[in-house]
């Protein structure tokens, strides 16, 4: 959900390269926070970017091609909480607890008919989504789609015409090249600062992983040392040319505000998402089916290489696609189609821009030998097959049963409609509380009268949703929670 506070993230020990199918070790990193920004009511302080750029360098070519692109995101959700409320005494008073939670961030405006990437965590269970303009139109937007892999979501606006980024490539990215940031930090629109890389392919362990959801995280991010703050998340990080090269999500951070460094989702992995969420509403993701680890000098000792290069194939996932295609064991994999790979966050982005059925070359040193394997990859249930989106089980979620709700008792309690529960057994209501013969009369303003409303309206929902009901004793309840 989207957070009152900055989301800070201890770091873990991961396994590392879990979208090939694989694990490996890292060093603890700094703290690492998501760049959203959360209404408060905080100070502005004073920032400042550490040196300026040479004088043969103009940004302003730069600026002016993306400043259009990237777009002001304000979120609303609904307080994960439960509470029985009087309406009269709001009136009055304001609010009894919970209520609803604003955030905001920013996106970038990819396709001129409307489609915008962001982060997900920009977005994560928000029960409305306005988007603005840098000309100051706003408008309701749906979410199209979320990938928490990658941290990764699609929106859609209703518009044409609209001044889309063009499209950098990320892996011709180089260390020590300037890149602007630009976003909305602290809501402050349109703001645009300068940096260059200072790193590739770095992993801060800030996604997290669920194999239960198909939550895979995929880290590779460009590190800049351009300065963003909270509310630059999903804003653009673009090359001298006015190229999309990332989307900017993460700051390593003791306080949550800049210090120095920052992070971005390179812009093949979120071509490669986004394009997915748009056709089919789920990400195709590719696995390789090996476990890693990267070549340090104790390895390299250990197995007497003569350099550090590459990464090393510890182990095969049976019936993987690498085993099917004849990587073995103790294999050194040292490129992915023309890309080269020195570590597993790299090896990561490159398999993670193709879908399963997609065959790649591999280049491998074998002993003295090196050779080219070429693998078709496979998706998590070891099939090349698309994956299609699952529906949430409504019911099964909810934990409950439900009826229509009697005439009379509804005409007792001065109701139009409802859809009652007739028993609670374990889901999201009994975890909020809500009791048997509670009836149902709305879901985010709109109305159900019966159980199949009821579902085909949450169904349809992502993210945060109220439901607004009234018990057979007359008093009315709201219970919020995210689907």
């Amino acid at each position: 959900m989207i957070k009152q506070t900055i989301k800070s993230f201890a770091i873990a020990l991961l396994g590392g390269a879990v979208a090939v199918g694989a694990y490996d070790y890292y060093k603890p990193a700094p703290k690492a926070y998501v760049i959203e920004n959360v209404k408060s009511s905080t100070p502005t302080q004073f920032a400042s970017y550490a040196g300026p750029a040479p004088s043969s360098i103009d940004f302003t070519m730069a600026a002016e091609k993306s400043l259009n692109s990237v777009v002001h995101i304000k979120t609303q959700m609904k307080m994960e909480t439960s509470y029985g409320r009087d309406p009269l005494f709001e009136y009055f008073y304001g609010p009894q607890g919970g209520g609803t939670a604003e955030a905001s961030g920013s996106g970038v405006i990819i396709r001129n008919d409307g489609y915008i990437v962001t982060n997900n965590h920009v977005i994560e269970n928000a029960s409305k989504i306005s988007v603005t303009l840098n000309n100051k139109k706003t408008f309701d937007a749906k979410l199209v789609g979320t990938d928490p892999s990658t941290d990764i979501a699609v929106l859609k606006i209703e518009s044409g015409n609209l001044p889309s980024v063009e499209f950098g490539n990320s892996d011709e990215v180089r260390v020590g090249e300037w890149v602007l940031a630009v976003g909305n930090p602290f809501n402050l629109t349109s703001t645009v600062t300068a940096g260059i890389v200072s790193a590739k392919g770095r992993n801060i362990n800030i996604l997290k992983g669920d194999k239960d959801k198909n939550v895979f995280p995929i880290e590779s991010f460009i590190q800049t040392d351009a300065a963003v703050n909270p509310g630059n998340s999903g804003g653009a990080l673009v090359n001298t040319q006015g190229q999309l090269v990332g989307i900017n999500t993460a700051i390593a951070s003791n306080t949550g505000s800049y210090s120095g460094y920052s992070f971005a989702v390179p812009v093949n992995i979120v071509k490669k998402v986004s394009t997915d969420l748009i056709e089919t509403g789920v990400v195709q993701r590719a696995f390789l089916g090996v476990n890693i680890r990267d070549i340090d000098q104790t390895l390299a000792d250990e197995l007497k290489l003569e350099s550090n290069d590459g990464v090393y194939v510890a182990g095969m996932v049976e019936g993987g696609a690498a085993e099917n295609s004849g990587l073995k064991k103790g294999d050194i994999i040292m490129s992915v189609g023309s890309v080269d790979v020195n570590n597993s966050p790299e090896l990561q982005e490159q398999v993670g821009k193709y879908k399963p059925g997609e065959a790649i070359d591999i280049r491998v040193k074998r002993g003295s030998e090196q050779l080219v394997v070429p693998v078709t990859l496979r998706n998590s249930e070891g099939s090349t097959a698309k994956v299609e989106k699952v529906k949430v089980d409504v019911k099964s979620s909810l934990g409950a049963t439900f009826t229509k709700a009697n005439p009379d008792e509804l005409k007792k309690l001065d109701v139009e409609n409802g859809v009652k529960i007739t028993s609670i057994s374990q889901g999201k209501l009994a975890q909020l509380g809500v009791k048997k013969g509670f009836i149902i009369t709305k879901v985010d303003d709109t109305p159900v009268a019966t159980p199949d409303e009821l579902i085909d309206v949450l169904g349809a929902k992502k993210g945060g949703v109220l439901l607004e009901g009234i018990y057979p004793n007359g008093t009315k309840a709201y219970y919020g929670f995210g689907m």
